[in-house]
Order: structure tokens, then sequence, then C-alpha cells
């Protein structure tokens, strides 16, 4: 279920989105057009290679080469995302030892894949027990392996074939090593990343949400630069009025600061760092009324009425999503629908909202499948007579940073209801270890 964490700031919702793809071969027929995510053009690079076979075969170390070529799920990550590799070696440059034939499923591949570039190191790969079989004295046959890293640095990686090993299990246990003669091996793909997208955690409160033109209101601020002068403003609809204040934020990023307002037309007040309003660096509007006290002419009489406001609140259809599941050795695209979400904006003023996701990394029995796997693409439609109309978010990865749901823009009068949605698709590399995978889809109203 969903949890809320009230504050005048922000309200949250962590939606617990059990999303599961569940890999049984021939279970699955995945609608036309429902495909993996496109992956990044990788180069066939060869390489020179030693093997040393076995002592028990009698024969000395092999000197050949090896062609491979490496490919990635995502080829555009940002900071945080995990991608995964998978390396696959199109000509071994061993083969078996024996003279005895090999049968097929007895050998399991592991390895390295050098990282080089904006982020250095290398990750280990590993492929399934999986091999047709082979003759004796015969070339191994092609293989797979598997593995992912974590991107840590914005810019350009390049990812290289490393140093392998072919392990048989057939009559006893035997390993073929394979290390790159004059490493590192050409790069095979290169892949750009991105920096991740810092949130605004900026938030005002007001002591007051009106009062008589001349009245001072007590504005309090958290989560800005410690030592950042602040500007505070008052806002007529998206026009800034000429009331305004210089307050200085502590060594917490918090501060306290009075704001005379003037303008009767005053709708809201924002604060920000720097000269000039900037979304990025800056909160509110927090709605703010200024009462007309203009004194009444003779043989008149003032009616006064009011209008109460009411809060930004958000409600889901159900907390668990089920994906189509795919085929073990194929991989591909597990898809479904967001549970609809519906956003009652009752506040009043000119602030409008913005709802947005992240998801964790997907969990399963023999491993993960990357946050940056899970694409959507957002829906929004506006209940008629809605002051606002919301925006979809654009559609693309998700990932542990985020992404925008849906949103409504600041104006001179905002509020309505709304219903968010998105088609969700969950990219499945091919071997990935049948089984139940789950992550975690935590919605965030502000």
């Amino acid at each position: 279920m969903a949890s809320l964490r009230s504050s005048t700031r922000r309200r949250r919702w962590a939606a617990a989105l059990g999303v599961t793809a569940l890999a049984v071969s021939g279970s699955t027929v995945l609608a036309p057009g429902a495909q993996a995510q496109a992956q990044a053009v990788a180069a066939s690079v060869s390489f020179p290679t030693h093997c040393v076979p076995p002592p028990i075969a009698g024969i000395p170390p092999i000197d050949g080469t090896t062609t491979a070529e490496i490919t990635v799920d995502n080829a555009t990550p940002k900071v945080g995302d995990t991608v995964t590799v998978t390396y696959k070696v199109t000509s071994p440059a061993a083969g078996n030892p024996v003279d005895i034939a090999l049968p097929a499923d007895i050998m399991t591949p592991t390895g390295k894949a050098t990282l080089g570039g904006a982020q250095t190191g290398s990750m280990n790969v590993t492929g399934p027990k999986s091999n047709p079989p082979v003759a004796g004295k015969a070339p191994f046959p092609a293989f797979s392996m598997t593995g992912t890293f974590k991107v840590t640095t914005p810019g350009s990686i390049t990812l290289s074939p490393g140093d392998y090993n072919i392990h048989t299990s057939y009559i006893m246990e035997l390993d073929t090593p394979c290390t790159v003669t004059n490493p590192p091996a050409p790069v095979s793909l290169t892949i750009v990343a991105s920096p991740q997208t810092v949130p605004n955690d900026r938030a005002i409160q007001l002591g007051t949400a009106s009062g008589n033109a001349g009245d001072a209101v007590t504005v309090t601020g958290s989560k800005f630069t410690p030592g950042a002068a602040v500007t505070l403003a008052g806002r007529s609809g998206a026009v800034e009025t000429a009331d305004r204040t210089t307050v200085t934020a502590d060594s917490n990023g918090s501060f306290s600061g009075q704001l005379t307002v003037n303008a009767l037309g005053t709708t809201g007040i924002v604060a920000y760092e720097g000269g000039a309003w900037d979304s990025s660096k800056g909160a509110g509007p927090a709605a703010y009324t200024v009462i007309d006290n203009t004194p009444v002419p003779a043989n008149a009489q003032k009616v006064n009425a009011s209008v109460a406001a009411g809060t930004l609140s958000m409600t889901q259809a159900g907390d668990s999503v089920q994906l189509t599941s795919v085929d073990y050795g194929q991989g591909g695209s597990a898809t479904g629908d967001l549970n609809a979400v519906t956003v009652k904006d009752f506040r009043g003023g000119p602030a409008g909202w913005s709802l947005t996701g992240k998801i964790t990394d997907f969990t399963g029995p023999a491993g993960t499948i990357g946050a940056g796997q899970l694409s959507w693409t957002p829906s929004c439609t506006t209940k008629a007579g809605s002051p606002s109309t919301c925006v979809a978010g654009s559609g693309g990865a998700v990932g542990l940073a985020g992404a925008t749901l849906a949103s409504t823009p600041n104006g001179a009068a905002t509020g309505g209801e709304f219903t968010a949605g998105a088609k969700l698709s969950l990219n499945v590399p091919a071997f990935t270890a049948p089984g139940a995978y789950s992550g975690v889809l935590t919605l965030t109203l502000t």
C-alpha cells in the first residue's frame, strides 16, 4: 500500500509496486511491437589469447585468436543505473583438448569485461551451462556470458573483452583459462552515461495564509544551500510584485524571515537563491491572500465571504502490477499497465504540482534486472471544469533517478482533478535466470 508522509512542503506516497517478470520457456507470446530496448551497435573484435589446457590433456598452451563482441541493455544510462553487459565469444581460441567427445550442456564459461574511459575497472560475467556436443579435439563452440555494473561517473564508458575460462563437467572437472595476451583487448562498445538528476527539495512555509495590505508574513524555508542569499518575493499569478526582501540560509540550509506584502493582487509567495527566479533553486509559490481593507464608503456595506483551501492529495487504484512473462534464452519486453493514479488539487492559489516515480532494481532468484530497464509511456487526463490542465511526462526509462509521470504548471489559478497512468515495459535480457523478479516503484507528489 502507498504510505503517506505529511508536510506542508510535499506529500509523498510510496507505491509498493511488485512488478514481476516470470521467464517460462514456451509460455509467452509477445504482442506485435513488444520488443526489447534497442541495444547499442557493437563491434566484433579479435585479439591474441593465451589458453592453458588442463594438465591431464598433456598438451602445451595454445596461443591463438579470440573473436568476441560486447552488447548492453542500455547504451544511455544515468549515473546510478545498473547496466547489463553481454560478452559473446563468437570464436574461442581454445578447443576440446582431448580425443573424447564432450556431450551437450557440460560447459560453463566465466570471464571479465574491462571498463575504460569515464569509468575504469572490470566486471565479472557468467554464462549458462549450455553447449552443443563437441567432438574430440574440435574447437569450442561460441558462448555468451552476462553480468552487471553500476554507473558511477558521467561520460563515455568503453567496454572491452577480457580474460575468460571454460569449465567442463564431464567425467572430471576441468578448466581451460584463456587470458588476453596484450591487455586490454580492443574496445568493442562505447556507451554514454549522463549525470543523475538532482531533485530540488527546497521548501517554504508561511506563518499565515492571509493578511491585510502592509502586514508582514513570516516565511520559513528548508533544504536551501547553506549560507546562500535567499530572495523572498510576492507573486501576482506568474508575475512578481514589488514586495521583496532578502534573508540568509543558515548552516543547515534553513531560514526564517519577514516579508511585508502591500500588493492587493498577491496570490502567492516564493523564495529562491540568486537574483532571479530559478525553479531548480527555488520553492513555492505558497498561497497567500491580501485582504482588501479599503474603507467602506458612507451608506454602504461590505459583504465578505470566504472559500476554505483544501489539500493536494493522491490515491491509486492498486498496489501491484503483473507484467507479461518472457522466454528464457530470448528475453524481450515484459509489459503491463500502471494502476491509475488520481490527483486532487484543492489548495487554490498559484502553485502547480508534479508527480514523479522511481524504481529499484528488480531482484530475483539468481540476480537482478537493472532499474534502468523499466520504461514507461505516461498519460494524463483532466476532469472537466478543472482550472489546470495536466501534462503527461515524457516516455523513457524510469530508473533509480526517476522520471516525471504527470504535472500541472504554476498559474494565476490552479487546481482540479486528474487521472495519471502509464504503459510499462521491462527489458529482460536474454538468459536471465527463470523466476519471479520484483522492484518497488515509489511515487512522489509535490
